[in-house]
Parts: structure tokens; C-alpha cells; sequence
């Protein structure tokens, strides 16, 4: 019996669905990595293009975008070695807020330890 990761690209092929394979391996490279590397960045960031000469991606807030250039070197070495990424000589980081096309996922409010009802750890934007 072979598993299904042998038989995907096998019928990605088939379909004529190897690049958008490629891009799905690459897009969660990157998201492994910045879990791994930068855990604060981790669900604020996503690739967005990979390209030879750079990688693209895209920050929900332009202190994850400080942060990532921060450590661009780290991130595209890891990148080049991961299975699923590839050499690039730049990372290129944009600032997309949640919610706008190419932007992060929007995150879920999160709420402190008050009473149910009272408004305490409510986020704003729930009231």
C-alpha cells in the first residue's frame, strides 16, 4: 500500500496541478518555520509568492513585519533547506491587515478570565 503523500504528485500531474502543489508545500513551509523561528509571528504572517530571486509574504501588523526583516536571514536559510521551500535571495515582507486580499487571516478576539456578561477582556470591537 503507498501512502497518499507518494500518490499526490504523481496525480497533481495528472491534473496539471503541480504548481498549485508546489505553492501549497511552500506556503506551509513558511508558516512551520515562522512557528518554529518567530513563535510571536506565528498566524501573522503569510507567503504570498516564491519566486527565485525572493519570497513574498505578507504581515497582519508592521511590528510582525520589523520583526520578520529582523530576522530575514535565518528565515530564508531555513526556508532554502525545508522540504517543500527553495533558495531565495531576498524576503520581501508587506504589510496586508487581517481581512485584505493577501492578508493574514483575521485572528480570533480573545477574552480574559472576567464573568460571563460583564464586558471584562472583551476586545473592543465586540462591543
Amino acid at each position: 500500500m503507498r501512502r497518499l503523500g507518494e500518490l499526490l504528485p504523481g496525480m497533481a500531474a495528472a491534473l496539471g496541478l503541480e504548481e498549485e502543489l508546489r505553492a501549497a508545500r511552500a506556503m506551509a513551509t513558511w508558516e512551520r518555520i515562522v512557528a518554529e523561528r518567530v513563535p510571536a509571528a506565528a498566524g501573522a504572517t503569510r507567503l504570498l509568492e516564491a519566486r527565485d530571486e525572493a519570497i513574498v509574504v505578507a504581515a497582519a501588523a508592521p511590528i510582525v513585519a520589523q520583526e520578520l526583516r529582523l530576522r530575514a536571514d535565518e528565515l530564508l536559510a531555513a526556508f532554502a533547506q525545508a522540504p517543500g521551500g527553495r533558495r531565495a535571495l531576498e524576503l520581501r515582507v508587506v504589510v496586508r491587515p487581517p481581512g485584505e486580499p493577501g492578508g493574514s487571516p483575521p485572528s480570533q478576539p480573545r477574552r480574559a478570565s472576567g464573568a460571563p456578561g460583564d464586558g471584562a477582556g472583551r476586545d473592543p470591537s465586540d462591543v
